[in-house]
């Protein structure tokens, strides 16, 4: 039996990606253990592993192939003594049937050998089932209309999307039932669902609403204010000047920014609280720890800190010493976290990504120091493991260096607090009732609310002000 290559998982949230690269070309004898091409998510690209030996039979996939579906066909491998040729010309094994029902779907687990390659370093996790959608009209209404091109269902009466087909589907208020599918075996994907959406049928009028039918179903009155939030992009197009603007596709990353970002500024409850750290005594350790660092035969320090590593350890510190603030919020549970994985937002070429220190509360400053620049590196050339992305309890985003004063960051979900680091700078304070000047950094700790509530997060904030003002406490 030939080996199917269906394009990874590369983390449990992916649900498509872009082939960017194969490594080996048709007729090329592959191992296990061969990287044999190279995927791109919207934040990493990752090399993929064959796990079962032969000859590659067919590239099914050609490199540079864009939003690929997980779990779709990309190639096949003929095993020993196999008939190449043959191989190649049969195609991959068929999908079953049907699927098993949502309820018996058995538990993601990893990858087995015969069916499908892993990435290398990552534990593979099965996308979810296709779930069957039911064709039938509810009770008392019409079949919808079929969609110009087919959209006819199967005789089962069921119709097999995938997740991303359904969700965009439901947003457009279409059924998905009418819809035919491109994808392997006929099933559903998301450029199906979108050109259905951009080449409605023309034959098949909506049915009257019904008198009850609620107002939104409506068409706007004609003198409606004008809503560009909501405007499609040729009428955004049609505000500006023809040739005053340049346009630039959007790419997976700032797709996956700019989708998260809305989720969590409407799904979570925000507040924000801001203080004030002085950080003269936190500046005269890290040039004292700096200078005493070991050198090399060329004279270059073993480590050089900086002002982040400290924040980094300060607010991992502060969750240790207020646990009840490591937390994350699922509306079953709260999860209350071991340890303080914090993240560090690094500015990367079109967005951004959030590398984690694990486990900071137990690291050295040298330690932390040499993670961030490490994974800071890795993570501008794309070259991060999902593992050391995903996840995490908290994380910092440090706008100092660009001289930002003050500002709020957007909680990342599963974190439940985010810290926004502003510029430290000379400012008069009072001290014994007499003016002094200080080092002074502004910070604003975001929280979801419904894990932190306000006085919790005020003793977070606390806490972390007393590590950073009195830094010693963190090399002890």
């Amino acid at each position: 039996m030939p080996t199917n290559i269906l394009m990874p998982a590369l983390s449990p949230t992916m649900e498509k990606g872009n082939l960017a690269k194969w490594l080996k070309k048709e007729g090329d004898a592959i191992k296990s253990g061969d990287v044999i091409a190279e995927i791109e998510t919207d934040k990493a690209t990752m090399e993929v592993e064959a796990v079962d030996e032969g000859v590659l039979a067919k590239i099914v996939v050609p490199e540079g192939t864009a939003d690929v579906p997980v779990n779709e066909l990309i190639g096949l491998i003929a095993a020993d003594g196999e008939d190449v040729s043959a191989v190649a010309a049969g195609g991959g094994a068929k999908a079953p049937a049907t699927p098993a029902p949502a309820s018996a779907a058995p538990p993601p687990q990893a990858a087995s050998a015969g069916d499908l390659t892993v990435p290398e370093g990552h534990q593979y996790e099965r996308a979810p089932e296709l779930k069957p959608v039911d064709a039938k009209p509810a009770a008392g209404g019409a079949a919808p209309a079929p969609q110009a091109g087919g959209g006819a269902q199967p005789a089962s009466g069921r119709v097999f999307a995938s997740p991303l087909a359904r969700r965009v589907a439901k947003e457009a208020g279409l059924d998905v039932a009418s819809v035919k599918g491109s994808g392997p075996h006929g099933r559903i994907v998301e450029r199906d669902v979108r050109s259905a959406i951009a080449n409605p049928p023309k034959a098949a009028a909506a049915p009257a609403p019904a008198p009850q039918a609620a107002p939104a179903a409506a068409p706007a009155p004609a003198a409606a204010a004008p809503k560009p939030a909501g405007a499609s992009d040729e009428q955004v197009k049609k505000m500006f000047p023809a040739g005053s603007f340049e346009e630039v596709p959007h790419d997976g990353m700032r797709k996956t920014i700019a989708r998260r970002l809305t989720e969590a500024k409407q799904t979570i409850p925000h507040f924000y609280l801001s203080a004030d750290c002085e950080l003269d005594a936190l500046m005269a350790l890290r040039e004292q720890v700096n200078g005493s660092a070991p050198k090399d035969k060329d004279g270059k320090p073993a480590f050089k800190l900086s002002v982040n590593d400290f924040i980094i350890k300060a607010l991992a510190l502060a969750l240790k010493r207020v646990p009840e603030a490591n937390v994350s919020w699922t509306d079953g549970a709260m999860l209350k976290h071991k340890h303080a994985d914090v993240g560090v937002a690094v500015s990367i070429p079109g967005g951004l990504i959030t590398p984690i220190v694990r486990a900071a509360e137990t690291k050295t400053l040298s330690t932390i120091s040499g993670e961030v620049k490490d994974m800071a590196s890795r993570a501008k050339s794309r070259k991060l493991k999902p593992t050391e992305y995903e996840g995490g309890t908290t994380a910092v985003s440090n706008l100092g260096m660009f001289g930002v004063k003050n500002f709020q960051a957007i909680v990342n979900p599963p974190h439940a607090t985010i810290l926004a680091v502003g510029a430290g700078e000379k400012r008069v304070v009072v001290k014994g009732g007499e003016p002094k000047v200080a080092t002074v950094m502004t910070v604003t700790l975001s929280t979801d609310h419904r894990a932190v509530d306000g006085a919790l997060g005020a003793e977070l904030m606390s806490a972390f002000k007393d590590f950073i003002e009195h830094p010693m406490s963190m090399l002890v």
